[in-house]
């Protein structure tokens, strides 16, 4: 494991990612403008149950497979580019204000869709081969190079990444939430956040297709 120094540089370094815009960020937003804070929180909690999948298979060498089989990483980026794009049109095809629920009746929204919004956070994560190829790129940076067992160092600071990426996520999902409560207009034009939210799936879908491996 890192020294001290080193691990709060890895702490300081996985917020700052975290606090970056993306598709994540922007399903906790969504779910949460939507749905409430419970929500947003479900949301965020199927999004880093997809982080543990991909920092399992890094730690297990399918990051490296990721990285050097041109073939594996096109067959999985057109996996999550074709999910993107799907949760893109569904979003834009929704009825204006349908899949509202309103604050009000949050402690009863049922177990159903509390799965449906952790099950979508989870596949939005673990179908994008980029997230396992930057656990493979950014963990081992902070791995001590005399370390005897690097699997067990890599699982440790993947764990403590997601782990730490919780409070920015919840966060998220909190400021998403109170804004629903108190900005009447958000709800009112909650169809309008559907058609961007689904706009802007597209288009992470799009990039996700028309990119190549990072690693070549």
């Amino acid at each position: 494991m890192p020294d001290t120094t080193h691990l709060l540089m890895f702490i300081a370094a996985g917020w700052l990612l975290n606090l970056t815009p993306g598709p994540d960020v922007l399903y906790i937003v969504t779910s949460a403008l939507k749905s409430g804070v419970r929500a947003g929180i479900v949301a965020a909690l199927g999004i880093v149950s997809g982080c543990f999948v991909h920092v399992l298979a890094a730690a297990l060498g399918v990051g490296a497979l990721l990285a050097t089989s041109a073939t594996a990483f096109t067959v999985l980026k057109w996996v999550g580019a074709a999910y993107l794009l799907w949760m893109g049109v569904r979003l834009l095809l929704a009825r204006g204000g349908s899949s509202v629920v309103p604050v009000a009746t949050e402690a009863a929204a049922s177990a159903p869709d509390l799965w449906r919004v952790f099950r979508q956070g989870f596949l939005t994560n673990v179908l994008n081969p980029k997230v396992a190829l930057f656990f493979l790129a950014f963990v081992p940076q902070f791995i001590a190079p005399g370390t005897e067992d690097k699997v067990t160092a890599f699982l440790l600071l993947g764990l403590l990444f997601n782990v730490n990426s919780l409070p920015i996520n919840f966060g998220y999902a909190w400021l998403a939430g109170w804004a629903s409560r108190r900005v009447g207009a958000v709800q009112r034009a909650m169809h309008w956040m559907d058609r961007a939210a689904g706009v802007m799936f597209i288009g992470f879908g799009l990039k996700l297709a028309l990119s190549d491996n990072p690693s070549r």
